[in-house]
This record gives structure tokens, sequence and C-alpha cells, in this order.
């Protein structure tokens, strides 16, 4: 490789960019809405989500020791805390967090850990477009 003077002052430059790049990289990541991702689910589902049974779902424990509601809080409009590990954990509800659900990736990889910590296996479609149907209901 030939370093030149120029080329040497362009690093600091193409480093300054890389980083700017890399830091702007979560907020590029929002590729959908909770409103998409409730629309996705209800399709799979083939009914829409129903915010009353969504409701019912989030405050079960489903036969473990756990439901969405021990982390998430009841209503979830405010900061949770994991159950076992006291992790801090951002508000669920959109209405509280406008981040929540506009990752389809982040979407999909919560779900199915959280579905197994709750019920032991990954939660159907119709649970997940119910959940989201309530968690977009809540209101402050």
């Amino acid at each position: 490789m030939n370093l030149t003077p120029c080329s040497i002052h362009r690093w600091p430059l193409l480093a300054g960019v890389a980083v700017l790049a890399l830091s702007c990289w979560p907020a590029l990541a929002a590729d959908t809405s909770p409103a998409q991702q409730l629309s996705r689910f209800s399709a799979e589902a083939g009914a829409p989500g129903q915010a009353e049974r969504g409701r019912a779902f989030f405050a079960a424990r489903h036969g473990g020791e756990w439901s969405c509601s021990s982390c998430h809080g009841a209503p979830p409009l405010q900061p949770g805390k994991h159950a076992s590990t006291g992790k801090a954990i951002d508000p669920l509800a959109p209405a509280a967090n406008p981040r929540a659900f506009t990752d389809t990736a982040k979407v999909d990889k919560w779900f199915r850990r959280n579905c197994k910590d709750v019920l032991s296996r990954e939660c159907s479609a119709a649970e997940k477009a119910d959940v989201l149907a309530y968690l977009t209901s809540v209101k402050p």
C-alpha cells in the first residue's frame, strides 16, 4: 500500500464517516410499524387481532411462572424489568415507546423468545395478532 500525504489525511475523514454511519444504524432498522405488524399477524391468522383477547392473554400465566405482564407490566406503559435477571425493559406499548414494533427482525425475535418463556412454545399468529391489537390499544 502506497501512502501519500494526501491519502494519510483521508483516513480520519473516512473513519468519521464510518462511525457516523454505524451510530445511525438503529435508526435505519425501523422497517415497519405496529399497524403493519398487526396486519401481518392478522393475515397469517386469517382473522383480525382482538384487543380484549390480547389483554387476557398478556395477563395470563398459561400454566407457568410468568405472564407477559410479569416483565412488561400491566398496563405496559412504563419501563419493565425482566423477572429473573432484573434487566430493564423499555415500555412495550407503542403509545409509550415509539420504537416498539418498528423492526420486523426484532419483533420476530422477541415474540419467539418471550413466547417460549411464557408458554414453553412459540405463539401462534392469532395470539401475536391479539397481543398486538391489545398493545396498540393501550393509551396513557
